[in-house]
C-alpha cells in the first residue's frame, strides 16, 4: 500500500483508478485500509477543486415538497396562504425570516439553503 497526497489532476486519475480496482475490499483488510485513506484523499482533492455550489432555495424547496409528497397547500400552511406558497414558488415573493425558520424547523432545509439570494 503506498498512499501519497493527491496534488495533480494525474495524481486524482492514477487515484480513482486505484479506488476501482480495491472498491470491493473487505474492511479492515490491508486492502479495505487503503480504500478507506483513498477515499478520503480523493473526497478533499474533489471538494478543493470542484467545489458543488448550495442548490437555489425555491428550488429546495420543490425538491423537498416533492420528496415528501407536500403540494402547494402544504406549504400555504407552513408559510401562511396559498397565494403567498404561490408567489414564493414562482419567486415573486422574497421569503421572510420567520418563513425560512418554519421551512427549516418543517422541511428540514438548511438554512444557509434559505437565506441566500435568488
Amino acid at each position: 500500500m503506498e498512499i501519497k497526497p493527491i496534488k495533480s489532476e494525474k495524481d486524482y486519475t492514477k487515484a480513482l483508478k486505484r479506488l476501482e480496482v480495491i472498491f470491493d475490499s473487505e474492511p479492515g483488510s490491508v486492502n479495505g485500509d487503503e480504500l478507506e485513506v483513498l477515499g478520503i484523499l480523493i473526497e478533499q482533492y474533489e471538494n478543493e477543486h470542484f467545489p458543488i455550489g448550495l442548490p437555489d432555495p425555491i428550488e429546495a424547496i420543490k425538491f423537498r415538497m416533492e420528496q415528501m409528497g407536500y403540494s402547494q397547500s402544504d406549504l400555504a400552511n407552513i408559510v401562511g396562504l396559498k397565494s403567498r406558497a404561490s408567489e414564493i414558488l414562482n419567486k415573486k415573493r422574497k421569503l421572510t425570516l420567520e418563513m425560512i425558520r418554519q421551512l427549516h424547523d418543517i422541511l428540514k432545509i438548511p438554512t444557509d439553503v434559505l437565506i441566500q439570494s435568488y
